[in-house]
């Protein structure tokens, strides 16, 4: 499928509209496949992602270490140079090793920084607060603020966002609470860059000033995702949700099965015979029956 480069309504969001939460390839000794990782880069960005996001949730984050993160942004971005954006996944639940991991994907080449809430311990909104804007003092490159309060068991809340938006370094938000009303109150109070973290929202958020999205699935459909955008912008609204509504059922089996993202998409991957490799323990593989499903479900949507 082509994509166009239609102009957006949109004010220009700051790493793109179509951004893609990568998955890490590993080869199958278990090891950081850099090759692997290129050759993906490459293919992302020639079916229409702007951005790539490393080291995130889907780029299994807890289970890299801090050399293969600053070599995974080394290796995209010698792969993919200007054409795309790289932002680098660098937060946990230690607000100086988030520091140190910012400081690290900086020289590496990251473009801006993926920043999760600090998980586990359960700060209070204003420690919250603090630990982002530390990470935002210490270092040049802008910041997505990534509030998954499922996985973090803490939210940002759309307070502390409005407040932290003054931040001149803070300029986007990757969002996976699934508060669709605390999202337009902090769209229509910042300028905060609001990018859907659930790609069942891709759409929906778009279309209320989001600025586009940070997508799992987009690992397994780069241009039939983009498409939805690109069709929304022209002002064919109807044939974009159309298309946000075939791609829902391999969104539903990629997100929505009891597997982690990054479990289902590996194995989608690996079955075309695209860079993917095992996921790291401990995440176990998918089963075949998975496989033949969302196999299923992406030969139907790429089929035309």
């Amino acid at each position: 499928m082509t994509y166009s480069s239609a102009s957006a309504p949109h004010p220009a969001p700051p790493f793109g509209r179509a951004l893609c939460a990568m998955i890490t390839p590993f080869t199958e000794g278990g090891a950081l496949d850099l090759d692997g990782a290129q050759r993906l880069a490459e293919r992302l960005v020639a079916e229409g992602c702007d951005g790539l996001v490393l080291s995130g949730t889907t780029g299994e984050s807890p289970t890299t270490t801090d050399a293969e993160k600053a070599q995974l942004v080394r290796a995209v971005r010698e792969a993919v140079g200007e054409r795309a954006s790289v932002l680098a996944g660098v937060g946990t639940f230690d607000t100086r090793h988030t520091v140190e991991l910012a400081l690290e994907a900086e020289k590496a080449g990251a473009d801006g920084l993926l920043v999760v809430s600090p998980y586990y311990s359960k700060p209070p909104q204003e420690a919250i607060e603090a630990h982002f804007r530390q990470i935002a003092d210490s270092t040049g490159l802008p910041i997505t603020l990534y509030d998954i309060p499922g996985r973090t068991g803490t939210r940002i809340e759309p307070d502390t966002l409005i407040r932290l938006a003054e931040h001149p370094r803070i300029v986007a938000v990757k969002d996976c609470s699934y508060d669709f009303l605390a999202a337009q109150k902090v769209l229509s109070r910042t300028e905060l860059a609001y990018y859907a973290g659930c790609d069942e929202h891709n759409l929906a958020l778009y279309a209320v000033g989001g600025a586009g999205y940070v997508s799992t699935v987009a690992n397994l459909v780069p241009a039939q995702l983009r498409a939805v955008l690109d069709l929304f912008d022209t002002g064919d609204t109807t044939k974009a949700a159309r298309l946000q509504q075939r791609a829902t059922p391999l969104i539903e089996l990629t997100m929505s099965a009891g597997l982690p993202g990054t479990v289902t998409v590996k194995a989608l991957l690996n079955d075309l015979g695209l860079p993917a490799g095992p996921v790291r323990a401990p995440l176990l593989p998918a089963g075949r029956g998975t496989v033949d499903g969302l196999r299923a479900a992406y030969e139907e949507l790429t089929a035309g």
